[in-house]
């Protein structure tokens, strides 16, 4: 049978619920095998993204019209009705009878014939009926949820931490598709040479506002494929990526600590605002994420950023100490569903687990400072049990820091009682981020 846009999305969808792998990873892992044309590969990627952002809204309409639990459908007979679904009612270009006849289409060629009748049957009622959302009266929460795709407990604790007005700010950003924005590599070329150099290869590049040596790309495509990629004269990071490292305040000269550094984008910037001189030490846990930095580095000729092994969770006294150092933790990412859309359907639990290894990462990098210097501590997520609280108790049980104001020129986001800063994809349209500074002061 030869591979179609909708086999392929089908597959992915199937391996995503059964081993719990991430959207880009099973869709490129599936894109690389299939050699399928550049249209079809797009259709398939938006039929997977597609489904990942609206799979509450989904499944809330298939559950309207099925008898059984969804969870009692075999994988294949479900991600066929949920990619009709997602044809029916989000994805205008295609034509209903398409959308209907090929999710049946689907499950016949995957070894479900028998579900034939009732995939048919399910997507012409969602067809006449439409869209169909819960009302207020059913919980607010509940209703936001199946309306934005989001999990009720997620909305809930946005809109304790940010007030209600901001939670639903927050869902609507993360309807809108995320920016392309790169870094130029000012070490091999200027902001405006590399402008010039992407529109020779028919890509617009547009400066962004407050962001020096900062472009937003469109109609980029896949950037691999750019010469001036190929080249070395930038590297993708989004704006409030950028933003840490220019709160990091490295200086030429200087020595910095990356601690989770993989795959190194904070760790180029920060070589490249550095001019080149001094030394960035880029640490993670892998054998095979520090390989990532390296070629990442080497790509762009950045011989100050070196990568190396080694635990963020455990003290290690022999790598010394340094002017800054940065710790962009693990997190639950939720400043970044849009790029990776099945974030959002994290546990509470799970999410829960993460504040003990955050503050355990952050006290050894505290560690690794040097008498007057400088400690960064960021996350790509929103959520205050991983950001504040995590950086209160540390200011609560190390004296010897204290809080420094993050980027008091920035007007965007939201600052804490201490001055460390918020940024939320509804300002500018930047990924959800966190960062908090503190200066070494003991005598």
């Amino acid at each position: 049978m030869a591979i179609t846009a909708r086999q392929l999305a089908l597959q992915a969808l199937v391996r995503m619920q059964r081993d719990a792998a991430y959207s880009n990873l099973a869709l490129d892992a599936a894109l690389s095998r299939s050699r399928l044309p550049e249209r079809d590969a797009a259709l398939a990627a938006a039929l997977v993204y597609g489904v990942q952002e609206r799979l509450l809204t989904i499944d809330y309409q298939l559950a309207l019209y099925l008898r059984q639990p969804l969870k009692k459908l075999r994988p294949e007979v479900l991600a066929a009705l949920r990619l009709g679904v997602c044809q029916l009612l989000f994805m205008d270009k295609i034509p209903a009878r398409a959308a209907v006849s090929e999710s049946v289409l689907l499950v016949k060629q995957n070894g479900c014939a028998f579900a034939a009748g009732l995939v048919n049957a399910v997507l012409h009622k969602v067809e006449a009926a439409g869209l169909r959302l819960p009302d207020a009266q059913q919980g607010r929460d509940y209703a936001l949820s199946v309306h934005y795709s989001f999990p009720e407990w997620l909305i809930h604790t946005w809109s304790n931490a940010y007030g209600r007005e901001a939670a639903l700010d927050i869902l609507k950003a993360c309807e809108a598709p995320a920016p392309l924005t790169i870094r130029v590599n000012t070490l091999r070329t200027s902001t405006l040479e590399l402008t010039r150099l992407l529109k020779e290869e028919g890509v617009e590049a547009r400066p962004v506002p407050g962001l020096m040596d900062a472009l937003e790309l469109e109609r980029a495509g896949a950037v691999e494929r750019l010469s001036a990629y190929r080249q070395g004269l930038f590297h993708v990071q989004d704006a409030a990526s950028q933003l840490c490292c220019a709160a990091v305040g490295a200086q030429p000269g200087e020595t910095v600590f990356d601690l989770c550094a993989a795959p190194g984008g904070k760790s180029f910037t920060l070589a490249q605002r550095m001019q080149g001189k001094g030394c960035v030490r880029s640490f993670d846990l892998y054998p095979s994420r520090t390989a990532l930095i390296t070629e990442g580095a080497q790509r762009l000729r950045l011989a100050a950023v070196q990568a190396e092994v080694a635990d963020a969770s455990c003290y290690c006294p022999s790598l010394g100490q340094a002017n800054r150092v940065l710790c962009d933790v693990p997190c639950s990412g939720l400043g970044v569903v849009r790029r990776k859309p099945e974030i959002r359907y994290k546990s509470r639990s799970e999410v829960d687990k993460l504040p003990a290894l955050q503050y355990l990462i952050l006290c050894n990098a505290s560690r690794y400072v040097q008498k007057g210097g400088r400690l960064i501590y960021s996350t790509c997520t929103l959520n205050p049990d991983e950001n504040e609280a995590v950086c209160g108790r540390f200011l609560q049980e190390y004296p010897m820091f204290r809080p420094a104001p993050v980027l008091p020129e920035v007007a965007q986001g939201r600052r804490d009682a201490y001055g460390f800063l918020t940024l939320f994809p509804q300002d500018r349209g930047h990924d959800g981020f966190y960062i908090a500074s503190f200066q070494e002061v003991s005598v």
